[in-house]
């Protein structure tokens, strides 16, 4: 499909009985019949999760941080979001980074790790329809002694959907067994008995979330074979359905036997290529792809991955697939995306438990689909777009059946306007009316009311990372109420928790995963990023404690940080051994082999074991130099990274844990003076209460 700029601008109005007065297309005609008895409409939207996607959000001061979860989740204002879909965290990267487990142990369990679980919260409480789904990535190393497919799972799983309930009151409607590898149906027919054994009955299983021919469809003629196979799966869910068409057989098989279908991980990434070149082409084919996956696959659930750009810019997929832009908490800043209105023309028109018109869902003869679904109680709305069309076109639509004759709302979306309410159409006695849609362009047409753009006025301007920055972590005097979590750090491999410093002197950063997970995808060292991409000279510096082994250090001039496959920061770092040896490293997507090489390597001055040791990453020009307690131990000349941002790092040789401590982390310039404690507006506002209240 290609998109092309509208060349005509035409109004959507009544034309009544009367013949086609546009002349390049034939009209169509659609009868909506209210009796039909259409596919359940199960809502759409979007994935928090697959890599901490949503990390800096929950650092927003408010107003701001409100402000972005009404444009959320708030219906009938802004996107108006039907669907929630979290990951299910497991201290490991799953795309941009990782998110905290409830369970680091077989004995352990917390309740306030991450921020999954506020997210949970602030959409239920704007939105008490909305529904709540879930699926893991990967899980921690526990599980199963390193197999995800295990009893161990089923009942981290359980663990994670009763914790829900239990400390915060919630339900979840639907889970699914693991992202994107493969399909497992004796496990999951576990899974199913695991999931009864505990009352939890009326959640729904979604399986296998997968992309690609074989690995969708491969699985389903097993439905057939195994009657409690088929009993235990509620919904086929799939990813980019419309990318690979069902065989026929699937299709049968699927239909006879009534399983729901959904599309558990849509993709609208604004590539810069011929499908998707910019920001509104993804908003275009995002409301075609929901249209698509209900004509064309059976689907009466979307969700696109990934719902708010909350991470840094220097992560993966930043630009591409989110609803608005979030990543700058310490300004306050958010701006929105053309795709935020794909969502409010389904999310403002239709709710959960309407019903598909199926035979007012449909390609447009001259490019685009429409989509029309209805209410029990009469009201109904369409759902059109044009993305592809290339001249306007005129649709006819008759209505009967019982839907309601009311006059009907018009809002659309085009490149030069986004949801903005046209007149009204009122249908004729016997209910027909006739519309007229320009191409590229997207348009509800409902008989239901209360609809509004939604928006807030004086967004603070946008403004670079605090410079220098202190942090002492002293500040988070519960650091439950935050989710374990610092401000404005972003783990992409591990987990960097607030943590007590073990002589008792205040709070410190942990880094807390100490053996392998069972990561979705491979997993470089574990690290934790902040700052701003822009920086050139500076320097990082933090107090280390070792923990059980392993070394640990600072990283700086960070330009990205790879995928889920390629979870290796490009940039330096400075490490630190429990000996006192100590080497500059650089890490690079253009090194073959292990990814990072030594630069220069050292030995600390007057080394004394234990204790907290100062390391500090200087960077100059070309000139990067590494001290321990303000003694240089190491130097290098290399101008292959010129600026980027910082970071901590941890790692480990042989069995050596990962684990390590670090306090006050300073950023600031070269040989700088003082810097006084940073001051977080945050704090007064964190995102979970005491334990046992919801906040």
């Amino acid at each position: 499909m290609k998109f092309h700029p509208a060349c005509l601008s035409i109004a959507l109005a009544v034309l009544g009985g009367a013949t086609s007065v546009l002349g390049q297309v034939s009209p169509q005609t659609l009868v909506l019949d209210g009796t039909s008895q259409g596919k359940l409409f199960e809502g759409v939207g979007a994935v928090s999760g697959g890599g901490g996607t949503s990390v800096l959000l929950k650092d927003y001061p408010e107003p701001q941080r409100s402000q972005i979860l009404d444009i959320l989740f708030k219906p009938q204002f802004a996107a108006s979001m039907q669907a929630f879909y979290v990951e299910v965290g497991s201290d490991g990267n799953a795309t941009q980074g990782a998110e905290p487990t409830h369970m680091r142990s077989r004995t352990d369990e917390n309740y306030r790790r991450g921020y999954e679980w506020w997210l949970m919260v602030e959409a239920k409480r704007r939105n008490p329809a909305i529904t709540l789904d879930a699926c893991a990535w990967g899980c921690p190393g526990w599980i199963g002694n390193g197999e995800f497919w295990s009893r161990d799972m089923c009942d981290y799983y359980v663990k994670w959907i009763k914790g829900l309930k239990t400390n915060y009151g919630l339900d979840l409607d639907a889970i699914g067994c693991r992202n994107e590898r493969g399909a497992n149906p004796s496990w999951l027919k576990m899974f199913r008995a695991t999931l009864n054994e505990n009352g939890l009955n009326n959640v729904r299983i979604h399986a296998f979330d997968d992309p690609g021919d074989n690995r969708m469809w491969g699985w389903i003629p097993e439905l057939d074979k195994d009657k409690d196979f088929a009993d235990a799966i509620a919904i086929v869910g799939n990813h980019c359905l419309t990318n690979v068409p069902r065989p026929a057989s699937v299709r049968e098989t699927v239909e006879r036997l009534g399983k729901t279908v959904w599309n558990t991980e849509e993709h609208v990434y604004n590539d810069g290529g011929k499908q998707y070149s910019d920001d509104f082409a993804c908003a275009l084919g995002a409301v075609h792809l929901f249209n698509a996956n209900f004509i064309e696959q059976g689907a009466t659930k979307i969700v696109n991955w990934y719902l708010v750009g909350s991470c840094y810019p220097i992560e993966p997929y930043y630009q591409q697939p989110p609803a608005l832009f979030a990543s700058s908490p310490w300004s306050g800043h958010y701006s929105l995306k053309p795709i935020i209105w794909s969502y409010a023309h389904y999310g403002q028109f239709t709710k959960i438990g309407w019903r598909y018109v199926s035979s007012g869902c449909t390609p447009l003869q001259a490019g685009g689909t429409v989509v029309t679904l209805k209410s029990d109680g009469g009201d109904y709305s369409v759902i059109a777009e044009t993305a592809g069309a290339t001249a306007p076109q005129s649709v006819t639509f008759k209505v009967g059946g019982g839907l309601s004759t009311r006059a009907l709302c018009v809002w659309k979306t085009s490149r030069d306007a986004q949801f903005v309410r046209q007149a009204d159409i009122t249908p004729s006695a016997d209910g027909v009316f006739r519309c007229a849609f320009e191409p590229d362009a997207i348009y509800s047409i409902s008989t239901t009311r209360g609809q509004q753009k939604g928006g807030f006025a004086d967004v603070p301007a946008e403004q670079p990372f605090p410079f220098p920055y202190f942090e002492t972590f002293d500040h988070y005097s519960a650091p439950e109420k935050f989710g374990y979590l610092p401000h404005y750090t972003a783990d992409i491999c591990g987990v960097f928790e607030i943590a007590e410093r073990p002589d008792r002197a205040g709070k410190c950063l942990r880094q807390v995963v100490d053996r392998k997970v069972v990561s979705w995808a491979p997993e470089w060292k574990p690290y934790t990023v902040l700052g701003d991409a822009q920086w050139t000279d500076y320097e990082i510096s933090a107090d280390i404690a070792f923990d059980d082994g392993g070394w640990a250090g600072v990283m700086g001039r960070i330009v990205n940080t790879g995928n889920g496959w390629d979870g290796d920061a490009n940039g330096y770092y400075a490490r630190l051994n429990p000996d006192g040896s100590c080497a500059i490293y650089i890490a690079s997507e253009h090194l073959e082999g292990t990814r990072d090489r030594q630069l220069a390597a050292g030995q600390a001055r007057g080394w004394t074991s234990g204790g907290w040791h100062n390391v500090k990453l200087q960077f100059k020009g070309p000139t990067i130099t590494m001290l321990v307690d303000g003694v240089a131990a190491a130097s290098i000349e290399d101008g292959t990274y010129v600026r980027g941002m910082a970071g901590l790092i941890t790692g480990g040789d042989g069995n050596a844990r990962n684990t390590a401590l670090f306090d006050n982390l300073l950023i600031n310039r070269v040989n700088g003076a003082a810097v006084k404690p940073s001051v977080f507006v945050q704090d007064r506002h964190p995102i979970y209460g005491p334990v046992g209240v919801i906040k």
